[in-house]
């Protein structure tokens, strides 16, 4: 297989309308085609009505001046249409050469628009001491995927797992595991409880908090202990470590499962930044950027006020000499900028904390760590609600542990597929619904915009119809199976082959694929390629309903075979840019 872009036919046919506007009416040269898929034609031009003004004409004339200038091009036919449109078909030989093209090319012909920009995201960061739950989810979901398409599309992507493994909560949790010595650490459990370790913490969090805040002699005495553990008390930060570890692995339990591409040389925790801190906020106040107010050192916001006119500060220095997560976050941006060499940052958090960033960001382009050829994006998302539209709890009211969800979906998946094939190999069945489930949970939080909420409802999401991960899987999966039945037959494209309705829709939407994927780095939403790997599929089915593979005479066989094997390839790579396993059988 080669390695070469094979330009999409929509970016050939809007090249052929510019150069034809460009020829037409010079004085509009560069002006946009305003080219898109059409249901009257393969594709349809608006430019002569957005143009029409600016030329002084009808939209009609300067549509007509424009198939005039066409030319030699990709276009097999334009015509006139309505108050001004162009209707564009193009040859079926072309449209096959474009699927030969692509399934000889590894990269399904896709380019690498993004070649070399360093691009640092941060996702997922947990809490130290505390179970992942389903607010942990979209932004481990969304990061993952984000970094899977834009490394594809030739970014050098710098994953940062921004952990909260510091500051006050950190005193208080050391501090009463001191004080409870039947609390003892060993290999990864705590002494007479048979749970993990990391759920022992959580719990052990909630108690100390519960102390914390009713028991000043308590309260204090965990104060001396982060100032212990900020000093570097061997014995606090022996303790710290630990924790840290035992944390980190129930992590990667999470991740290994969701197969999220995050490793431990990804995680830099708030720890990190510590010994950045104070030559951070040197440098801001030396460019006069951080001021004192109150007894603090803040920054005022050139860009927000608060309700009551005055600007918004952003916490630098807390009175009483400590640091916050604010200060994390800006260390956090200089050294990215500064040491990282970044070009492009990407923070994957909930939109909840959009003042935070937007407070963030704008002290830091004041500080010169951002630049306009250094952008930095909140890429924020909404909330998970159950299915009665409330944010998503336990019976209850709890928090539900990740863990836990994807336990749920599986067992779901397991049901419905057992029911499926109730044939099935146990083994083959324990294997399908793990894949499955966790692909269901995976899809239904990236085929939503991530800017909505969106209701995790587990019975819908592990439905073989509708637009679920599982359709897609069992698509890719029909698929293949298809492709063993042909066994080793000769797959290859014969451009002379006339094009078929249900085949022309199908090519045409392969030949989407590098465009989709620009559009989900440009936009940082994943579901737009899930809403494109839906209709492929869709238009799949409709094309093997209506297009007899296996029987039909050469060549139109091997013609349909070779978009069997496209379909499955695009189907098995977009799921894998999303995530998502795109298994042989289920």
């Amino acid at each position: 297989m080669t390695n070469h872009e094979v330009p999409p036919l929509l970016g050939q046919i809007a090249h052929a309308v510019s150069g034809a506007i460009d020829r037409a009416r010079p004085e509009l040269a560069g002006a946009a085609p305003v080219v898109r898929r059409s249901e009257h034609a393969d594709f349809q031009s608006n430019a002569a009505l957005a143009l029409a003004k600016r030329a002084r004409t009808a939209p009609r004339g300067l549509a007509a001046e424009l198939i005039a200038h066409l030319g030699d091009s990709a276009i097999g036919a334009a015509e006139l249409s309505g108050p001004g449109f162009l209707n564009l078909t193009v040859p079926d030989e072309a449209i096959w050469r474009q699927v030969s093209s692509r399934l000889n090319d590894a990269r399904l012909g896709v380019g690498v628009p993004n070649a070399g920009q360093r691009t640092v995201i941060d996702y997922s960061g947990p809490n130290i001491a505390k179970e992942m739950h389903v607010g942990h989810l979209r932004t481990t979901i969304i990061g993952d995927s984000l970094a899977r398409v834009l490394e594809f599309l030739g970014a050098e992507v710098v994953r940062q797992n921004h952990l909260g493994d510091w500051g006050t909560q950190f005193g208080m949790l050391i501090q009463y595991l001191g004080e409870h010595p039947e609390l003892t650490w060993h290999h990864g459990e705590v002494t007479g409880r048979s749970t993990s370790a990391v759920s022992v913490l959580d719990a052990v969090y909630k108690a100390a908090r519960r102390q914390f805040d009713a028991d000043p002699d308590f309260a204090d005495r965990s104060r001396a202990r982060v100032v212990a553990l900020q000093s570097g008390d061997a014995a606090t930060l022996a303790m710290w470590r630990e924790i840290v570890a035992e944390s980190e692995k129930a992590f990667r339990d999470i991740y290994d499962r969701l197969d999220v591409l995050i490793t431990p040389e990804d995680s830099v925790g708030e720890s990190f930044y510590n010994h950045l801190l104070d030559g951070t906020v040197t440098e801001l106040v030396d460019a006069g950027i951080a001021v004192e107010s109150e007894g603090a050192l803040v920054i005022f916001s050139e860009e927000v006020t608060g309700p009551d006119g005055e600007p918004v500060p952003l916490m630098v220095r807390k009175r009483d000499g400590g640091y916050g997560y604010d200060t994390t976050d800006l260390a956090a941006v200089r050294y990215r900028t500064g040491e990282l060499n970044a070009e492009r940052l990407l923070y994957v958090t909930d939109s909840r904390q959009a003042l935070h960033f937007r407070l963030i960001f704008e002290a830091a382009r004041r500080a010169g760590w951002l630049t306009d050829d250094v952008p930095a994006e909140h890429v924020a998302f909404g909330t998970v609600r159950g299915p009665d539209g409330r944010p998503f709890k336990t019976r209850e009211g709890g928090t539900v542990r990740l863990m836990a969800l994807l336990d749920d979906a599986v067992t779901r998946a397991r049901a419905v597929v057992a029911e499926k094939d109730p044939d099935l190999d146990p083994a083959e069945l324990t294997r399908i619904a793990e894949v499955a489930g966790v692909g269901a949970v995976k899809y239904a939080d990236l085929s939503t915009s991530r800017v909505k909420d969106y209701l995790l409802d587990v019975d819908r999401m592990v439905s073989f119809t509708g637009n679920t991960g599982v359709y897609l899987q069992y698509a890719h999966t029909r698929i293949r199976s298809i492709l063993r039945k042909a066994g080793n037959a000769e797959v290859s494209v014969d451009p002379r082959v006339r094009l078929e309705p249900a085949e022309r829709a199908l090519t045409l939407g392969l030949d989407d694929y590098g465009t989709t994927l620009a559009e989900v780095s440009d936009t940082l939403e994943p579901h737009h390629l899930c809403a494109y790997l839906y209709a492929l599929a869709r238009d799949f089915t409709t094309f093997y309903e209506t297009c007899p593979v296996l029987t039909a005479d050469e060549p139109v066989r091997r013609n349909r075979l070779a978009l069997c094997r496209l379909t499955a390839r695009t189907l098995e790579h977009g799921l894998g840019l999303l995530g998502i396993t795109a298994p042989e059988r289920m």
